[in-house]
């Protein structure tokens, strides 16, 4: 199975819905996705990312099933320096050395009252039975195939949400990730799951941050700032 997720396209967060250049995106994107097989399409249920996908559902004829708990995560606690800006805090655990190999990046006082980090364990808890619908039942750090198929599902959500997800079924630490592992507007990150029933098996990282259907421009890829 390839899970094939796309963050929406550029926002005007303030209501919530695309901005003419993200509509370009998401039709740029949707024209880059039509040749990828893709058999289900489901989105957060935040406007900017259902507005991206409903341009590849208009193009490949298929419904939007929506998960709720894919919305944007929201951060911040008592005392958290930088408003608990995941983004922020994960460049300052890296530049301060914090050891992500061996630490409890849940017990760091950036994150041990962070609402980022509630979050993130709900969103692991919830995307671990949307695993086990499609055939892969979560144990650990493997994934038992139990029913698992050839097809390919894409899931449009958000820099936050989508990093959370991707630190779970990776087994990354969540701040290391969203520090080292960018990406941009309508960028494409595919995951595949080996179909081998009765055996455990591992996601691999098949293609992280496609942007090759829109222009990025010279600047770094654009990072949220922005809670919902």
């Amino acid at each position: 199975m390839r899970i094939i997720f796309v963050r929406h396209g550029e926002p005007d967060y303030a209501r919530d819905c695309l901005t003419e250049t993200g509509r370009e995106q998401a039709a740029a994107a949707a024209e880059r996705l039509a040749v990828e097989g893709i058999s289900e399409i489901y989105t957060s249920p935040c406007g900017r990312a259902a507005q991206t996908a409903a341009f590849t559902a208009e193009r490949l004829g298929l419904p939007v099933t929506t998960l709720d708990y894919m919305h944007e995560i929201s951060w911040g606690g008592p005392g958290v320096p930088h408003d608990g800006h995941p983004w922020t805090l994960g460049d300052l655990m890296l530049a301060e050395g914090f050891d992500f190999s061996g630490g409890d990046w849940r017990a760091h006082p950036y994150f041990a009252g962070n609402t980022a980090t509630a979050y993130y364990d709900m969103i692991a808890e919830k995307f671990d039975g949307f695993l086990e619908k499609q055939g892969y039942r979560h144990e650990g750090r493997r994934f038992l195939c139990r029913g698992g198929t050839d097809r390919t599902v894409a899931l449009f959500s958000h820099g936050g949400s989508g990093a959370c997800v991707l630190a779970h079924l990776l087994n990354l630490p969540f701040p290391y990730v969203a520090s080292v592992f960018p990406y941009d507007f309508t960028s494409i990150i595919t995951l595949d799951f080996p179909v081998d029933e009765g055996a455990w098996v591992f996601p691999r990282v098949e293609l992280f941050n496609d942007c090759a259907h829109i222009h990025r421009g010279a600047g770094r890829p654009s990072i949220q700032q922005e809670s919902e």
